[in-house]
């Protein structure tokens, strides 16, 4: 589970830090940022933003099962619950996601993935893959450098 922004914990041996390691963070995050951009044009190119990408994503990819909750939206993209829900309202009216409310629970909302949203995803997917397939060897080489 990702940290909070602005919460750093004292690092080990913060002091002991060499430049090599300076240089191979500042490399790591370059690759990520560079990771990050394609994603975002990817993303763009099939008609989505990058966010409406990573809720579908999020979602196909939940542990276990093929629907989330409104809430669990939420908490997979580090989002309030009211921005979730606008961002549902997009997706839904564009066709790429439909809600259902649960057997048991009536009052809970879960959204599952549309025909159409699979179909984009799988696309979107696999040229993440293949762009992480990519970057493997580098971003390998830089955790390696500050083992």
């Amino acid at each position: 589970m990702a940290r909070k922004p602005g919460k750093i914990r004292e690092a080990k041996g913060a002091a002991a830090l060499a430049k090599a390691e300076y240089e191979a963070l500042a490399a790591f995050r370059y690759t990520l940022r560079h990771f990050l951009d394609f994603s975002q044009s990817a993303a763009e190119g099939a008609g989505l933003t990058a966010q409406q990408h990573q809720a579908l994503l999020a979602i196909k990819g939940y542990p276990g099962r093929e629907v989330v909750s409104v809430g669990e939206l939420a908490e997979r993209l580090a989002i309030r619950h009211n921005s979730s829900v606008e961002l549902i309202d997009r997706l839904a009216a564009q066709g790429l996601i439909e809600r259902r409310h649960d057997a048991t629970d009536r009052r809970l909302v879960l959204l599952a993935l549309t025909p159409k949203a699979e179909c984009l995803l799988a696309e979107l997917s696999a040229a993440h893959r293949d762009e992480l397939r990519r970057l493997r060897p580098t971003l390998t080489e830089l955790l390696d450098r500050l083992s």
